[in-house]
Formats: structure tokens, sequence, C-alpha cells
């Protein structure tokens, strides 16, 4: 798969869950692709754990138009991520541009926030199932699910699987130009 020059954009907040930021970023990394960790203000945020991520950028400051993906990883990052309207506004308008979406574990919560995923199919962490569910969502236990532009899982274990899922819808869609400050 040719991914070079593709541009993620990775979410980040307030105790996010590490390796459901961290492995995505190496493995995009890897295949050559651009990575801009996005926050709601901060230059640095905390994981669960206390391992730091520097941001690249605040959400309110880039044009999601720039990126080919948005991906936002679990832990209780998204619940502090739901409550910056910047950063719903971030995914609504990549839903809008039709962006690959990722969202692991509890980053269906910003889906859900972000009121895009009535009548899709889904999954996340089987303690958000509910919320999914009455957001309209069709839940599914399996480590993946894509409908359309949105690729969800449940878990960290699921990284392997999500991870393969996003090179694959990308590698299908044309490379944007990508922007940065």
């Amino acid at each position: 798969m040719d991914l070079e020059g593709k541009h993620v954009a990775i979410l980040a907040e307030t105790q996010y869950e590490e390796v459901e930021l961290w492995y995505p970023k190496l493995r995009f990394l890897e295949e050559k692709m651009l990575v801009s960790v996005a926050g709601a203000g901060e230059d640095v945020y905390y994981s669960k754990y206390g391992y730091p991520v520097q941001v690249d950028a605040s959400v309110e400051k880039v044009d999601v138009g720039g990126f080919d993906a948005v991906v936002i990883p679990g832990g209780f990052a998204p619940d502090y991520m739901r409550r910056n309207m910047a950063m719903v506004e971030f995914v609504r308008k990549a839903n809008e541009q039709n962006k690959v979406i990722g969202a692991i574990c509890h980053g269906g919560w910003m889906l859900v926030s972000a009121n895009i995923i009535k009548g899709k199919n889904v999954t996340g962490f089987h303690s958000i199932k509910d919320d999914l569910i009455n957001a309209g969502g069709k839940y599914h236990d399996s480590p993946v699910v894509q409908d359309h532009n949105i690729i969800t899982s449940r878990e960290a274990a699921d990284l392997p699987v999500f991870c393969t899922k996003i090179f694959e819808v990308l590698a299908a869609k044309q490379v944007t130009v990508s922007t940065m400050p």
C-alpha cells in the first residue's frame, strides 16, 4: 500500500489511553504518513498513566480539509474532548468532508457528540454500547467495523485490525494537499 503523504490528525486530550494514541501514530509514521497531534489548546497532554504527548496544533487553528483522516483514541480523553466544541466541530466537519474517521474504545463518544452515527454500523468499548445505540448507531461486538468513512474498534487489543482497516481505506482514496501551521 502506498500511503506516503497521507496526513492524519490524531486528537489528544488529558487522560488518553497511551497505546491507542501511540500505536497508530507510530504505525502511520512507519508507512511514511504525515501525523499531526491536535489538541484543544494545551501544548502537552498526559495519558491515564502520566505519559506525555506533544501537540502540534490546536484544532481551532487547523483546517480539517488538510487531513485525509482523523483518529480518536480512547481512555477518558474523549469525555474531555466532547466538552470542547471546537474538537466536536472538527470531527463533524471531517465527516461532512468524507474524511476517514477512526475511533477506538471510548473514542466513539466523540462520534456521538458530533452526531454522525445515526444509522451507521459501529463498535466501541462495551461500556459505551448504550451511548452508541442511543445515538442511533447499530452496535456490533466486532474487532473493527467500517461504515463508509467511519472506522471503529472496541479496545487496544483491536489496534492491529483497526490500523490495517484505516490503511486499506486511505489507500483507496487520493492524497489531498496537506497543510499544517
